[in-house]
């Protein structure tokens, strides 16, 4: 379990019939837009501007001006965070990595539940802050922590442990006597 340093962390959020989201709707019944538009290629460049013609640290200037775009909604905005029969967070391990994963929407988690053949069963999970994701519980798993976004699906996005996306404390990349 994931305790918050005597900080006050809220029940557990309202359980979720999954189920109830998995059988494909009709036109009719499709999901409410979400407000967020994750995207994981950068937008192309206007067609009278060949992207050939820019320069490569160009383009790797934009993929991270992009990103920081998207890392900043994601910061401002409350995820879907499932949690496990211990009530502790959903999390996996990848690449020696512990990734905390958060979901967008219900059919995001839904389609994860889905995918793991778990859709019939209660899903519990809490709305959480990106920036509470990203500052306080990554530092508290054990090792290199980050988020993973809508795992499993097309759309999904990593914010991994680096400088700039999670404290300095707990980045990888960060040599010294800050990181640990």
């Amino acid at each position: 379990m994931v305790s918050d340093n005597g900080e006050h962390i809220p029940s557990p959020g309202r359980p979720s019939r999954l189920a109830d989201l998995v059988e494909p709707r009709g036109p009719e019944e499709s999901f409410p837009a979400t407000s967020l538009t994750w995207q994981t290629e950068p937008t192309p460049a206007p067609a009278s501007a060949p992207q050939s013609a820019a320069p490569e640290s160009d383009r790797a200037a934009a993929v991270r001006r992009e990103f920081a775009v998207l890392l900043g909604e994601f910061r401002r905005t409350a995820v879907l965070v499932p949690f496990d029969e211990h009530d502790s967070m959903w999390t996996a391990d990848l690449g020696g990595v512990r990734w905390i994963c958060a979901f967008s929407n219900e059919e995001a988690l839904a389609a994860f539940a889905r995918a793991r053949g778990e859709a019939g069963r209660e899903w519990t999970y809490r709305t959480v802050l990106g920036a509470r994701l990203l500052d306080v519980m990554v530092p508290m798993l054990p090792g290199p922590g980050g988020v993973a976004l809508d795992a499993g699906s097309e759309g999904g996005m990593l914010f991994p442990p680096v400088a700039g996306v999670v404290p300095d404390a707990v980045a990888v990349d960060v040599e010294g006597e800050e990181a640990q």
